[in-house]
């Protein structure tokens, strides 16, 4: 069903976490259709969102902007401020590097876009972050490392320092390649399944309802089901629900 049908049957402070990334400025077909889309529909979808997010749950809203007559929309940041108007505290503005260009565009005039923007929002004061720390350390098995400015001297720090780890937090720009489709009935915008997964054990703690509005082909249900947690999606083409059904099937 349309996720406004879908989230008027959920009851106020529902969610915990939302994965979704909508069909932006009609970048995509949907099964030969484009999808309908504008910015009314979006402040619609918006207003429930908050209804439904529990408070201190977040929002990941992945998007970017499609180019039209030589000017990029800016509906990201639309849409960005419009989830602040309505309550939203724009918690991180993260940066997911698809390495590598895929997007249409004219490389005449511009460099290749590589990215997309992953807007979290917040309601109220988040209440989990479970950080993923995979980022190699320069000084791992070390103690001390670089300078300090002393009274206008660079000196090395006072050795009272635990030893470094291995790994460090990451940081807000993720490297992850797009998905490749698979099968028949593909779906145009597949979601890294890499993605979703590191977002929902960031923002979210086993158990909880992780609602993903524009569900695809089922892969923010898959990844919260293989984190222990619950999921909720809405899907209007029945295609891409038998596939979503299909990968939640083999994996339950």
């Amino acid at each position: 069903m349309d996720c406004l049908d879908g989230m008027n049957l959920l009851s106020d402070n529902t969610i915990d976490l939302t994965v979704t990334s909508p069909p932006y400025d009609n970048l995509r077909t949907y099964n030969g259709n484009i999808a309908q889309w504008s910015f009314e529909k979006f402040q619609e979808i918006a207003r429930e969102l908050y209804r439904v997010t529990n408070d201190g749950g977040a929002l990941v809203w992945i998007v970017g902007d499609a180019t039209i007559d030589g000017s990029e929309t800016g509906s990201s940041f639309k849409q960005a401020l419009f989830f602040k108007e309505i309550g939203f505290n724009l918690h991180d503005t993260m940066i997911w590097n698809k390495n590598g260009f895929s997007a249409v565009g004219s490389l005449k005039t511009r460099y290749a876009p590589v990215f997309e923007y992953m807007f979290v929002f917040v309601k109220g004061k988040l209440k989990t972050f479970n950080p993923i720390k995979d980022k190699p350390n320069k000084w791992a098995g070390t103690k001390n490392h670089g300078t300090v400015r002393v009274d206008g001297d660079l000196r090395k720090p006072v050795s009272n320092r635990n030893t470094i780890n291995d790994f460090g937090q990451r940081y807000n720009i993720w490297e992850i390649s797009p998905q490749r489709q698979k099968g028949d009935g593909k779906h145009p915008a597949p979601f890294p399944e890499q993605l979703a997964n590191d977002h929902i054990i960031s923002w979210s703690n086993e158990g909880d309802i992780v609602l993903d509005p524009f569900m695809g082909s089922g892969t923010t249900a898959k990844m919260a089901i293989l984190n222990k947690r619950n999921y909720i999606g809405f899907e209007l083409d029945t295609t891409y629900c038998d596939i979503a059904n299909k990968r939640i099937q083999d994996i339950v």
